[in-house]
């Protein structure tokens, strides 16, 4: 008898669940649609994609490449004439990688070659 009760007191609770009829007012549906509506054109405005270039990347590798070995020749090589003449082929080395990448950039596009996409998350097409 006890289990017909409590039975009965789940199906009063369910059904008085299932009776409820609260709608939100329009006022509130309207503000809500508003911010929906204002996040949307936020994220449209922002670009899809983020994009990382590396159009210094040869150049800043060649500078680093090219100094060390003049470092090395100077430590290494004990005359000193010839270790000042290496040091100066690598620094002239140095400057032509600088100069070829800023050729590169101006001439060959090379910015939009060496760039990286990445696309964000969330955003509608």
């Amino acid at each position: 008898m006890r289990k017909n009760r409590s039975n009965a007191e789940i199906e009063e609770a369910i059904r008085a669940s299932m009776n409820m009829t609260d709608v939100p007012a329009p006022e509130l549906n309207h503000v809500l649609k508003a911010a929906l509506y204002q996040q949307e054109a936020v994220l449209r405005k922002q670009p899809a994609t983020y994009q990382l270039s590396f159009w210094y990347l040869p150049m800043i590798l060649n500078l680093i490449t090219f100094t060390l070995l003049a470092l090395l020749a100077l430590i290494v090589i004990e005359n000193s004439y010839l270790s000042y003449f290496a040091a100066g082929i690598c620094f002239y080395a140095d400057a032509a990688g600088i100069l070829l990448t800023i050729a590169g950039v101006k001439r060959a596009n090379i910015k939009e070659e060496i760039t990286i996409r990445i696309e964000k998350r969330g955003v509608p097409a």
